[in-house]
């Protein structure tokens, strides 16, 4: 059976390496698309696919769509606002798959609009970062009509080293809003007691092995804990995103009359970063708030 003709809409660190898996294996991927068109055009012109301007474009030559872009209003942008959408060329049993990790409103929101084009929709939030997706080991978490799912799962599976169907449009972008709420916690906790045990004079290399061994293990101790020491924050999650993605939860905990000091902390924090101009820095780079001597002071 041929391939589905694949097109993305976003194609930063994580939407690039998606379209190249994809392509390496046979997929054909027949266009890409991005505000940024220099990035666009040097993608399509690696894979062989069209660049369109236009949206509508991007939809009447594929079968799938995938979107990843940043925040709220870029999903609406793409789908709702102006004249040239993702949904006013050809959409008939078009099937979006938005990756991005934006309110689960927003996913209720796009499904309606799919439903009317006759086209439609699923989330699938990744838990996963670069590496994950340039070798097609994403851990997705997909929200959406099941029968959708089992329509669009092949290709989800070859993006995916383990994938979980949630629920119904909104319920995934919850769950991954939970996910990264948490991640972002455990990196502040963490960078705080490294920052505490290097003012204290302990070997961070030894105080790391211990926290590996003890209850203050934690998956961001495994991906961040030597950068935190290092000041190596190459990017892999922004500060910008992981400040955003606290936002995502802070509204729902606020839609639901729950406080969560350490979330709306950690917030706050990383909209301190970006104040100071670290909002690109990884999600890592939080340690510079904490850590004695460093260029940036926590307030």
């Amino acid at each position: 059976m041929p391939k589905k003709k694949i097109a993305f809409v976003g194609v930063g660190r994580m939407g690039a390496n998606m379209a190249r898996r994809l392509h390496d294996l046979g997929y054909p991927i027949v266009s890409v698309h991005d505000r940024h068109r220099p990035a666009a055009e040097s993608l399509a012109a690696e894979l062989g696919a069209a660049a369109p301007a236009r949206l509508a474009e991007v939809t009447e030559g594929a079968d799938i769509i995938f979107t990843v872009v940043s925040d709220d209003r870029a999903m609406r942008s793409l789908y709702k606002t102006g004249k040239d959408t993702l949904l006013t060329g050809k959409t008939a049993r078009k099937i979006f798959i938005n990756c991005a990790t934006v309110s689960p409103r927003i996913h209720v929101e796009v499904e309606s609009l799919c439903r009317d084009a006759r086209a439609f929709s699923l989330e699938a939030a990744m838990a996963s970062s670069i590496p994950q997706a340039r070798d097609g080991t994403l851990y997705l978490m997909v929200g959406g009509d099941k029968k959708v799912f089992r329509r669009a799962e092949p290709v989800l599976r070859d993006l995916s080293a383990s994938m979980r169907y949630i629920g119904p449009a909104g319920t995934a972008a919850a769950v991954k809003a939970l996910v990264n709420m948490v991640m972002n916690i455990n990196t502040a906790a963490l960078a705080e007691g490294l920052a505490l045990g290097d003012a204290l004079g302990i070997d961070l290399k030894l105080l790391r092995e211990v926290f590996a061994q003890t209850g203050a293990n934690s998956r961001v101790l495994e991906t961040d804990g030597e950068d935190m020491q290092n000041r190596d924050h190459d990017c892999y999650f922004s500060a910008a995103h992981a400040a955003k993605d606290s936002g995502i939860a802070h509204a729902l905990a606020r839609s639901q009359r729950l406080d969560l000091p350490l979330n709306a902390a950690t917030k706050a924090q990383y909209e301190k970063m970006i104040s100071l101009g670290l909002g690109e820095l990884d999600k890592s780079g939080i340690a510079e708030l904490t850590f004695k001597g460093r260029g940036a002071k926590a307030s």
